[in-house]
């Protein structure tokens, strides 16, 4: 009977025992069920919270394309936006891409159709996942709050952060941001559903149609934002 057992389920032995199988059904094929259960019961909760379906459909396929190139159409007024980068960081309602040198964020609401490029395999990859060693399992189990809190891979594998949450990390930054126009300038302080700029501004996160960043001024402009605020915070302790 174990024989038996060893041979019509080889993949569920493991150091020396065997855990007990799933399904019926060979691994291949109760795989492919559950993708398709999994469609079925995204479409019918879309169908039952249609204002809601968007968002889900668009987290679904994003989380399926972390770390791969996506091509994104979205809108800005009347204008047609034509994106494609890697996925870089899947919010709640919204999606940044990043190429060699630009980093985009685009909400949700303004995109008009998402697609892996023509001639890119529709495949996932272990790339897409974070590689746990036993000194991060040591580290999530007694401190975890902290820990996720210092690493953006961490965030967005634990979280579903809000578009808000995210520019907050992202202050001291030079962007240029849509609107009915483009805005440039320097993050100074994301509060009360608004992006404050060095110029004075002051934009309506509703309002964003997309932000375009260049990456590589961006670790520079970062690092300095960060050591002055350090600094300053010294001297108020003092």
């Amino acid at each position: 009977m174990s024989e038996m057992f060893e041979k019509n389920y080889p993949e569920l032995q493991k150091d020396g025992r065997f855990t007990s199988p799933p399904s019926g059904l060979p691994m291949y094929e109760l795989k492919m069920l559950q993708e398709y259960i999994h469609s079925a019961n995204l479409q019918n909760l879309g169908t039952v919270l249609p204002n809601s379906k968007q968002q889900m459909v668009l987290l679904k396929f994003f989380k399926s394309k972390k770390n791969q190139l996506v091509e994104i159409h979205s809108s800005i007024g009347d204008d047609i936006i034509h994106t494609i980068g890697k996925v870089a960081a899947i919010g709640r309602n919204f999606v940044m891409l990043k190429t060699l040198f630009v980093r985009y964020w685009i909400p949700y609401p303004t995109i008009k159709s998402a697609k892996s490029p023509f001639g890119i395999p529709d495949v996932s990859g272990t790339h897409q996942h974070v590689a746990y060693d036993q000194e991060l399992r040591n580290k999530l189990l007694t401190n975890f709050g902290s820990i996720v809190a210092e690493k953006e891979v961490l965030r967005q594998q634990f979280y579903e952060e809000l578009f808000e949450t995210n520019l907050k990390t992202w202050k001291g930054t030079k962007v240029t941001i849509y609107t009915k126009k483009n805005t440039i300038g320097k993050i100074i302080d994301v509060r009360n559903g608004k992006v404050l700029l060095n110029n004075g501004n002051e934009i309506s996160i509703s309002k964003i149609n997309y932000i375009k960043q260049s990456r590589i001024n961006s670790f520079w402009q970062r690092l300095f934002s960060k050591w002055f605020t350090k600094k300053s915070n010294k001297r108020t302790a003092k």
